[in-house]
């Protein structure tokens, strides 16, 4: 493997997560894999567990990591080729990533949607760019359209915790004031598609997700016979994509709350975080001991582990 840029690049999706769990259990059994090799980690947006478990996978695999907050501390960078460069933008991607791969052995990168155009997002500019011109390998660490590292850690901790064969796992929308992108909706019906499980997506009308992505996944736009029975209930807000980036208005009713999360199967809740309490999810179901979401944040350090070992190995 060289880059991780979707989930696409798992080749086989149970022998990854077997791993990841082996990798939990002695977390520094690989310590000198990545001795002598530099990780760089580049931010164009926010972040708490993605930052903090990359680096300390990073940390586990004997890696040395270089940090840096683009929009604050890098020059802005052009990505259109043949352009005059006489406005705000002082680099070209071709430079800056050509000059990265000379500092470092793989790069990890973070650059959410703009939530403007539809067209310029789905295109992922930004990681295509940074493939296209690095001479090392690429992780996603969420892009405007993907965050396979949350996907993976989705799916381990599924796995950790599911007591059938083929669980019931249903993605619900939820309500937030702002207008969120779609990588991690989009991202976990990719991986469920992997997974052996009845997987369901619920949301209001006006929220469908792109049809390239959800294929032949049912979509119930009525939330509580969606959460029959569930399993697995995994929140989260996405803005429209038909109306790209919009907030449409009213559905508040959306919030999971311990009354709907009593029709599932003594459903465990999960959610990427950060999460808006009282808005996505009340607090009754956060604070329940069905939630999982701390389970799935411990785990995004081993899914970064696991794919940063398998790039080394390859290096």
């Amino acid at each position: 493997m060289n880059n991780y840029f979707s989930i696409q690049d798992i080749d086989s999706l149970s022998d990854w997560i077997k791993e990841a769990i082996e990798i939990k259990k002695n977390p520094l059994a690989n310590k000198t894999l990545g001795e002598n090799k530099t990780i760089g980690l580049l931010f164009f947006n926010p972040s708490l567990r993605t930052r903090l478990s990359t680096h300390k996978a990073a940390l586990n695999l004997g890696m040395h990591v270089i940090v840096m907050n683009f929009t604050a501390e890098g020059w802005s960078l052009e990505y259109e080729d043949g352009t005059i460069m006489d406005q705000g933008n002082s680099e070209h991607i071709k430079e800056a990533a050509q000059v990265m791969s000379q500092y470092c052995d793989v790069l990890a990168i973070r650059a959410f949607a703009k939530l403007e155009n539809r067209e310029e997002d789905y295109r992922e500019e930004v990681l295509n760019s940074f493939i296209k011109y690095a001479s090392i390998p690429v992780v996603n660490m969420e892009s405007a359209t993907g965050h396979p590292l949350q996907a993976l850690t989705d799916a381990i901790t599924i796995t950790e915790h599911k007591k059938t064969n083929k669980p019931k796992v249903v993605l619900s929308w939820a309500p937030h004031p702002k207008a969120l992108p779609q990588a991690v909706a989009n991202s976990f019906v990719e991986m469920m598609q992997k997974m052996d499980a009845d997987f369901v997506i619920t949301h209001p009308k006006g929220f469908e997700l792109a049809s390239q992505i959800t294929k032949q996944v049912p979509i119930d736009y009525n939330q509580e016979n969606a959460l029959k029975d569930a399993d697995f209930v995994y929140v989260k807000n996405w803005s429209s994509y038909v109306d790209y980036g919009k907030v449409l208005p009213g559905n508040f009713s959306w919030m999971m709350t311990k009354q709907k999360m009593q029709l599932t199967n003594n459903g465990k809740f999960m959610h990427c975080l950060p999460v808006r309490r009282n808005v996505v999810v009340e607090d009754a179901v956060m604070d329940s001991k069905n939630s999982i979401v701390m389970e799935q944040a411990n785990n995004r350090t081993f899914a970064a582990q696991l794919v940063l070992k398998k790039i080394l190995e390859k290096l």
